[in-house]
């Protein structure tokens, strides 16, 4: 068998850690030499890719995202609401998605995100309306094309509106159905290596929308087989009202009674917890994915992030449904979080280097993985590579502060796991302008 060729990604224009300065040696899907400024590699290299233009950036990582809901961005029925009245608003829209609408829309999130320098996306889909059973599966054969590395959690509903939830009855499942079919994707798709291009988790979608039953059985199936846990929690006032008056405690306390404060669970939004909780979270190793936009567009509150990070949580960052955001892009996102936490910490302590160490080892982080999301050897070679020629960047000084405070768009270049993804602004063997085509042709069924 010969060996993997090996690219030296040559001299950055700049990069998070002048430690590879000089670039860095990729062989197969890893990072196998950093280089230091003024250096060349110690080893031979086949091929040589000038990154002078570029900014180099480990792959970003998002933490959490609804990719179906991509075909509902603003969405007439859902306009200028907050989350309950945003959710009853859509639910009975997303009861009717189909298994086509399932592959589109998982092409068209993950080549936003891709085009936005990510490398790595978890997705929460909970929806599995007759003849969508396979959900899961039609997302997975779509991000095997894309080459996109992925965390699907198998989601899950089971406290429908005639059990005192919010979603409608048809977007429900039995609950022995929702535990079968999350061991059936868990054997079949999980890959526990270093280097997994697919993992799977299991994610009931929120206290009012399963049963403390079901997030009990959860918890254990995910011991068993050692995946990871996700949810939606402390979102909204509106959620900590539900859950004093459906089960008599706060959202954290819900959390411990069910067996959820471990770290191997991570949480969407995380916005209202007081001090108490904070330190238990933290004490659990909890993670929490920060969702600035949606965060913003629902007028939800701000996560305290930094509470959460001091305590022991990891934080990392997520787009979140693109009927919320209204958006994939997640160096966006980034900005986006940049901005909303200084309004609540100020700009000495919410640097360009904070919120990108979110979205990258923080998220990565947050999905239970230590060979992605920070460029070092041994690591997968997962890089996003921005140039600053596009017209927000003229006169910019700093280039990597730059990135992120002038509004990147979109990446140059994008690996994963030593394969290029996107070359030259564009996603490699993807149509993209006949899937636009597509997923309007689509979503016009869904209004």
């Amino acid at each position: 068998m010969q060996n993997p060729k090996t690219l030296w990604i040559k001299k950055p224009l700049a990069t998070l850690d002048p430690a590879y300065a000089g670039g860095l040696v990729i062989s197969g899907n890893q990072i196998v030499e950093l280089v230091a400024e003024g250096k060349a590699p110690t080893r031979a290299v086949d091929e040589v890719f000038d990154a002078g233009r570029h900014v180099l950036l480990p792959g970003l990582i998002n933490a959490h995202h609804h990719f179906y809901q991509t075909l509902t961005r603003a969405h007439p029925a859902a306009l200028n609401k907050e989350l309950f009245s945003w959710l009853v608003s859509l639910y009975p829209v997303w009861a009717r998605l189909q298994p086509e609408m399932v592959e589109v829309s998982t092409q068209i999130a993950l080549a936003e995100l891709l085009l936005s320098g990510c490398t790595t996306a978890s997705d929460h889909h909970y929806l599995f309306p007759q003849g969508l059973e396979e959900a899961i599966d039609l997302q997975l054969q779509q991000a095997g094309r894309l080459g996109v590395r992925v965390h699907l959690t198998r989601g899950s509903m089971s406290l429908g509106k005639e059990q005192g939830g919010l979603p409608p009855q048809s977007t429900v499942q039995p609950e022995e159905q929702i535990l079968a079919d999350s061991e059936r994707l868990i054997r079949r798709y999980h890959d526990p290596a270093d280097g997994a291009m697919s993992r799977v988790a299991l994610a009931p979608c929120s206290p009012f929308s399963v049963s403390s039953e079901l997030m009990k059985a959860s918890a254990a199936l995910a011991e068993r087989h050692q995946v990871q846990l996700h949810t939606h929690l402390a979102e909204t006032h509106d959620e900590t009202e539900f859950c004093l008056k459906m089960f008599g405690m706060r959202p954290v306390d819900y959390l411990e009674s069910v067996d959820w404060l471990s770290d191997r669970v991570w949480l969407a939004h995380g916005i209202h917890f007081n001090e108490e909780e904070i330190a238990r979270l933290g004490r659990a190793g909890v993670g929490i994915a920060h969702c600035p936009s949606s965060n913003m567009l629902l007028a939800s509150g701000i996560c305290p992030t930094l509470e959460l990070e001091a305590a022991g949580c990891p934080v990392g960052i997520g787009v979140d449904g693109s009927a919320s955001n209204d958006g994939s892009n997640l160096i966006m996102e980034v900005r986006q979080a940049l901005l909303l936490q200084r309004l609540r910490y100020g700009a000495r302590r919410i640097t360009h280097q904070k919120v990108l160490d979110w979205a990258t080892r923080g998220s990565a982080a947050c999905l239970g993985r230590s060979d992605i999301g920070e460029i070092a050897v041994g690591k997968q070679a997962d890089l996003a590579l921005f140039t600053l020629d596009d017209l927000q960047f003229a006169g910019a000084g700093d280039p990597l502060a730059a990135l992120v405070l002038c509004g990147a768009r979109q990446a140059d270049r994008v690996m994963v796991a030593g394969r290029w993804r996107v070359t030259d602004g564009a996603i490699c063997g993807l149509d993209l302008e006949a899937l636009k085509a597509r997923q309007r042709e689509l979503s016009v069924l869904l209004r």
